[in-house]
């Protein structure tokens, strides 16, 4: 009987709940407020359907891919404002390249580039991506992501936050509208 009385406490006993704003902080407030300006701009570009993003790895330590997965969890769940990571370049819109191009995934890259459809902005996320960073000099590296394909748009950090990321993917969006 127990259990019973248990179960109507947990699905009809009285909810409590807060608003949203009670519960957000000023960083999450900016991360909607970036992401409300990233929908209405992909639905003024793309007339509905979703951004699609490619996530390449150039030779990356993963603490991007770690930031890029973020994106994509409960929490932040860039899903709501109309962008999405897709598995094959040629469904993409965006490739996102993380950390510096080395010479193992040279050809890669590359090849990732051309397998998407033109125009196909790439943003540099990361220190590595942007600049080659630490390894910059290395006999392992090629260079920054601009070394190999052209890039539009640079994310500097080791590693971004999701807000910067986000905000990266705002500033791409609005070089291409100006474009248009």
């Amino acid at each position: 009987m127990y259990v019973f009385k248990l179960w109507k406490t947990l699905f009809f006993g009285a909810r409590v709940t807060e608003s949203k704003s009670e519960f957000l902080s000023s960083k999450d407030q900016e991360f909607e407020q970036v992401g409300e300006e990233v929908r209405e701009i992909v639905k003024r570009l793309y007339g509905g359907r979703s951004l699609r993003i490619r996530a390449v790895d150039g030779g990356s330590t993963n603490a991007e891919e770690l930031e890029l997965t973020a994106l994509n969890n409960a929490y932040y769940d860039i899903d709501r404002f109309g962008l999405s990571f897709v598995a094959s370049p040629r469904h993409a819109d965006v490739l996102f390249v993380t950390g510096p191009v080395t010479r193992n995934l040279e050809v890669a890259v590359k090849t990732t580039y051309e397998a998407a459809p033109q125009p196909c902005l790439v943003v540099a996320v990361g220190d590595g991506a942007c600049t080659g960073g630490i390894w910059k000099d290395s006999y392992a590296v090629v260079g920054p992501v601009e070394a190999v394909i052209p890039v539009h748009v640079r994310i500097p950090g080791d590693p971004p936050t999701p807000t910067e990321i986000l905000r990266g993917v705002l500033h791409a969006l609005q070089l291409q509208e100006q474009k248009v």
